[in-house]
This record gives structure tokens, sequence and C-alpha cells, in this order.
């Protein structure tokens, strides 16, 4: 079996030579685990071509680009065991079978899904959504096509303002069923986990009704969920000319509200010209500090703004956009990461492209200089209605030169550590969450290649499979309860 890099630290099974040097699951004796409507949690996946394991960490520099894959040779295919829901193997599927029966288990006893001739990863990781609104804005992409800017459609009271009309005036059953039926089709799109911003309310009664809604739909499943307070997303009608009063009205009344609530685990602020300036966004994020919640920026989306600066200052875990980011900026990120103490660079191909920019983020800048990278869709309803990350990653390659590898990392281990969960998800390695996709492609360089076709084999949850080829194509294996992370 070779390796295409250094070889995943797994702790299990040993994938770089057979016999395997030890199996160390933790599990001795155990029996086979279940869900509540009878589903087993304990997976065997045999058969693989490939396996990108993503062990290692948050990748950055020359790093981003390692996937850490596993491919079969003359030694056989390769195989992934899932117990109690968390990664317990990965190697040669002989040597995996050996170590479950060293378990006392027999294959049998696992539900066992065939990836002959496929490649499985890690489930992929959405780093920016926001998922939860009412209403739609096609009408914005023909005065796009007319010459109209972002900001133009916003001062104008469209745009963002057009959203928050729409998710005010809409039930929470209503707001509940949309983000429901997205959610849905990310997951069918490979993604099992995804951040989640509110930021359609403007105002306290709203904002808590979205948090409240991604509370629900995350306890609901399949999809987990990382809710984020974004209360300063734009300033809404009734403060309209009063910015500082909106944010008063931020520091003063919807963070301590979005506190007590406990929903939300960051907040997040649209720091950019005309909206918020980078020393409203300070004043934004300290005080959502002081409450327990952690940073992430909208930042140089549009203008460079000293977004991506501020992200390091504040210790954000992530800044966002990144499309007008100066060479100072880039300076600030890799600073930090150079420091230790890392702001992911999370990266959204689908927004340039839907907004018919000139110009997108420098990834490539961005990798050359130590910044780690995650992709995003940005899903919403105006600059990004693409819930599909596959296509993100295939835009990354194409628009923002990213390699395939560079792309999987991105939407992966990178993005698990974008949204606060780098150290249990985003990866193939013992003792983490049980996520995995089967792909119909023998290899991970096919999956930006085959643009926009739907190359999900399975798709697999905390050990419980949650889509299925060829059922997946009528519809989806939805588990009894779901994975909801606050606070």
């Amino acid at each position: 079996m070779r390796s295409a890099s250094p070889g995943p630290r797994t702790g299990c099974v040993s994938v770089t030579s057979s016999p395997p040097r030890r199996w160390n699951c933790g599990w001795p004796g155990r029996r086979a685990a279940a869900t509540p409507d009878g589903r087993s949690a304990d997976l065997l996946v045999v058969g693989a071509a490939e396996v990108a394991t993503l062990a290692g960490g948050l990748r950055r520099g020359s790093g981003q680009g390692d996937a850490a894959v596993l491919r079969a040779d003359e030694a056989g295919p390769l195989a992934v065991a899932v117990l109690d829901g968390r990664i317990a193997a990965v190697g040669l599927e002989r040597d995996v079978l050996s170590g479950i029966a060293g378990l006392g288990l027999h294959p049998d006893d696992l539900k066992r899904i065939d990836a002959r001739g496929a490649t499985v990863t890690p489930g992929l990781v959405d780093a920016h959504t926001h998922l939860a609104f009412a209403g739609t804005r096609e009408a914005e992409l023909g005065l796009r096509q007319a010459g109209a800017g972002y900001l133009g459609i916003l001062a104008a009271g469209g745009g963002i303002l057009s959203t928050v009309e729409s998710t005010r005036a809409a039930t929470s059953e209503a707001l509940l069923a949309h983000a429901r039926r997205w959610s849905y089709e990310m997951l069918r799109h490979g993604v099992t986990t995804a951040e989640v911003k509110s930021g359609y309310g403007l105002d306290v009664k709203t904002e808590l009704r979205l948090l409240e809604v991604y509370r629900q739909l995350g306890a609901e499943g399949p999809l987990e969920l990382v809710p984020t307070f974004l209360g300063a997303h734009a300033v809404p009608p009734e403060f309209a000319g009063r910015v500082d009063d909106y944010v008063r009205d931020v520091v003063e009344r919807q963070l301590p509200a979005v506190a007590e609530q406990g929903i939300a685990r960051f907040c997040d602020v649209f720091c950019e010209r005309g909206v918020f300036d980078a020393a409203r966004s300070r004043r934004i994020l300290e005080a959502a500090r002081a409450h327990g919640l952690a940073a992430r920026l909208h930042a140089d989306e549009l203008h460079d703004s000293g977004g991506a600066a501020l992200a390091a200052e504040m210790g954000a875990v992530s800044a966002d956009h990144l499309a007008a980011i100066s060479v100072d900026g880039i300076a600030s990120l890799a600073r930090a990461a150079e420091d230790g103490r890392p702001v992911v660079a999370t990266l959204l191909p689908a927004t340039t492209y839907y907004l018919m920019a000139s110009h997108h983020a420098p990834a490539r800048e961005l990798i050359d200089a130590g910044v780690p990278i995650a992709l995003g869709t940005d899903f919403n309803p105006g600059t990004s209605p693409a819930p599909n990350l596959q296509m993100a990653m295939a835009m990354a390659t194409v628009q923002l030169g990213m390699t395939a590898a560079e792309a999987l990392v991105a939407a992966t281990i990178n993005a698990a550590h974008a949204v606060g969960l780098g150290e249990t998800h985003g990866a193939l390695e013992v003792g983490r969450a049980g996520d995995l996709v089967v792909w119909d492609v023998p290899r991970h360089q096919l999956l930006p290649y085959w643009l926009g076709a739907d190359l999900v084999r399975s798709v697999v949850k905390s050990g419980t499979v949650v889509i299925d080829s060829p059922s997946s194509r009528d519809g989806i294996v939805r588990p009894g309860r779901g994975r909801h992370r606050s606070g």
C-alpha cells in the first residue's frame, strides 16, 4: 500500500506496513452500538481504492496540499472501521478485519459499505453558511447585470435588508422547514457539519428565533450545526443613518440575550466599508468575548477594510471572504500563524462567482505566506444561493488556483478548525467523529474535476449511514437524532 504523504497517525491499525503493529481502539469487549431507531452506529467500509485520511491536524503552507492519502495496491484494498460512532481503524482491509476479530467482533456484526473502486474522505465541513432565512432575491442578478454593485443594492434597501424583511415576517415553523430543506441538500453533497449564521433578523426577537431554528434543526439531524450570532450583518431600516446606535443595540441588548439563550458558539461581524468599520467591529467582538462567544469575521470582502488585521488582533478563529485583502492583511494573518495563533482564511469562491466579481481571494498568496485555508459555500439567498460544497471545491481549483488536494484539505480538516472542531472532526483518525463520505471516483483528484456531477455514493454521520446510493437519489435516510454544537 502506497501513501501519498507521510501517512496518517491513526494509532490503530498500521497504514504503512503489514501485519499491523497494533490494535488500540479503546473498546475491548464492547458490543455493537445502535442509534435510537435501531440502526447500527458501527460501520465497516471495505474495498476502497483510495482513502484520504487528512490525519495530522491543521495544514498551512506546503502542508495545505497534504491530504494524507492512502492508495490500494497489490497488498489489497483499503477499509475504514467505525465503532460507537467514532473512527476505530483505517488501513488495509485485511488488517482492519483482523483488528475487529481481535475485539471479539465478527465483521457481520457491523453494517458494511462496499466501496469498491471508490474514494473515501472525511465528511465535508462547510465553514461558512447563512442557512436560515426566508425569501429569495433572484431579481438582484438582473440588477448586477445592469451594473448595480453589492453596496449600492444594500443602500437602496435591497440585499441583506430585503431578506431581513422577509425573515422577520416568516413564522419560526416556516424558517425551520426552509432550513431543513437546504440542510438536506448540503448533506446530499457530502457535508456532515456546517457553521450556520443568524443575521437576517437584526433585532433581538428575530435573531433569537433564528438561533432557535438552528437548535431545533441540529437536534433533528443528521447535519451537525455550529451556530454563529451575526447581529452585525447590516444596519436595519429602523437604525438607518445611526450606525453607532445600532452597534450599541448589538452590544447592550442583542449580545446579552444571545449569551443567555446559550445556542451560539461564535459572534461574527460584517467588517466592510459602508457597513461596520474595523473600530465598530472590534467593539462588538470585544463585547462578544466578554459574553463567552469566540470571534469570527467577514473580512475584506469588497474592499480592504482592515478586517484581516482585526481578525489577527482579536484572535478570531477565522477570517472569511478576503477577496480584497491587502498585502498587509496577508502579512497579519501570516504572523498570527507563525506565532502559533492561526486565523483560518475561509475562502468563498461561489460568492465572487455569483457577484460576477473581477477578482477573487488570493489563495496562492495566502498559502505561500503560510496562512491556513478553509472553504465554505457562503450559502445565502442573495450572493451565493449555492449549497453544494463540491462545487465550491471545483471553483477553488479553477478560480483560486488551488490543487485538488489543497481544496480537499480546505473542505475537511482546515474547515473543521475554522468552526472550532479541529480536534474532533475533519479527519479519519482514531477517536474522531465517524463522519465520512464514499465518493464514486477512484481518486480524490476527480472530486473537483467532474464539475457539477453528483459524486456521492454514501454519506455517514457518526457511524450511521444517512445517504446511501442508489436510494439516496430518491430520499435521505434520516436518523432519529442529530448533532448540535453550542457554547
